[in-house]
């Protein structure tokens, strides 16, 4: 006898894996402000001070506010879509989307930076060194700031999200992004007030573009590091990740496996520190149902969506499937 029922809530779930953070989601906001009043004090300082030092770094600043506000709207449209059925899998892809166009960016930034150098070794120009320094001095204290701000968002997350189950991916990329630009930018306010203290008081005015250079070197591999993790995410490239061997061990070890193997599996990850899993296995327990499947996988709470297909070995029973 078939039983029908109209109310299917008791089926059915939502798909939103991830909380996002409020606390990351306001402190890149906040640091995306910051970040741009600063570049139009060194773009006014610069043309009032004639000097294309601080013109320079001031549109250079504008990158890092550009991809700074970035992944402040990656936090709002994430928050925004959360609950739109178009996301199959949620919207915390968002976020890692616009960690990875924050990257790019932080690439674009090293090749400026390399560009301007080379330019500076080939054709030296005169620097208004005391405006140049307090200016960069200013930026350094800004930088700082804004680092504490997103620094006390990344440990507001982590405080939030603690649970008796951890493991090593459930870093927040698009804060990560938006805190490697601020962490690029101070770097290079580090170098250039020491290349400007150089060229000031010993004569040295090759060290400006030579710092200029290292710090490129060092923000590119920063960037390297974010597009890598990133990308990794949005390609649900996960197989290699201590959550499938822990799968693998649930189903097919301890007293209740049965000879169950697994026959296919997929992992992908949804949220922060959340996976989904599909997953075929082959089993001679004729008992062996998808909600039992599901019971022994609830000891990894990150395992928060399950596809389970069951299928019988014919020498265990006539009959052969028992599909999920």
């Amino acid at each position: 006898m078939i039983v029908h029922t109209d109310n299917l809530s008791d089926w059915m779930h939502d798909h939103v894996f991830d909380a996002g953070s409020h606390a990351a989601e306001r402190g890149t906001r906040m640091v995306m402000w910051i970040t741009a009043a600063m570049m139009v004090v060194e773009i006014v300082a610069g043309w009032w001070f004639n000097s294309m030092a601080l013109l320079a770094d001031g549109w250079h600043m504008s990158s890092h506010a550009l991809a700074i506000g970035l992944s402040a709207f990656a936090y709002a449209a994430a928050r925004k879509y959360a609950r739109d059925p178009r996301f199959a899998f949620g919207t915390w892809k968002i976020e890692i989307l616009g960690g990875f166009a924050s990257a790019i960016f932080l690439l674009g930034v090293a090749v400026l930076m390399i560009v301007g150098s080379v330019e500076r070794i080939l054709a030296p120009a005169p620097i208004h060194y005391f405006e140049a320094i307090v200016v960069a001095c200013l930026g350094l204290v800004v930088n700082v700031v804004c680092a504490l701000i997103l620094g006390r968002a990344h440990d507001h997350h982590h405080h939030g999200d603690e649970h008796g189950h951890h493991h090593d991916h459930h870093d927040d990329l698009n804060l990560r992004s938006a805190y490697l630009h601020v962490i690029a930018d101070a770097a290079t306010s580090v170098l250039a007030i020491v290349a400007l203290a150089g060229g000031w008081i010993y004569g040295w005015s090759w060290l400006d573009p030579l710092m200029g250079i290292v710090g490129a070197i060092l923000v590119a591999n920063w960037a390297r590091g974010l597009l890598a993790e990133t990308g990794k995410v949005l390609l649900d490239r996960e197989m290699d990740h201590p959550v499938v061997a822990e799968i693998r061990e649930v189903v097919e070890t301890g007293p209740e496996a049965g000879g169950t193997r697994i026959t296919d599996l997929h992992v992908w990850r949804v949220g922060k520190g959340a996976y989904s899993c599909a997953l075929s296995v082959l089993t001679h327990d004729p008992a062996l149902t998808p909600a039992r499947i599901r019971e022994l996988l609830a000891v990894h709470e990150e395992i928060v969506h399950t596809t389970i297909e069951i299928q019988l070995c014919p020498e265990a029973a006539i009959g052969g499937a028992n599909p999920a």
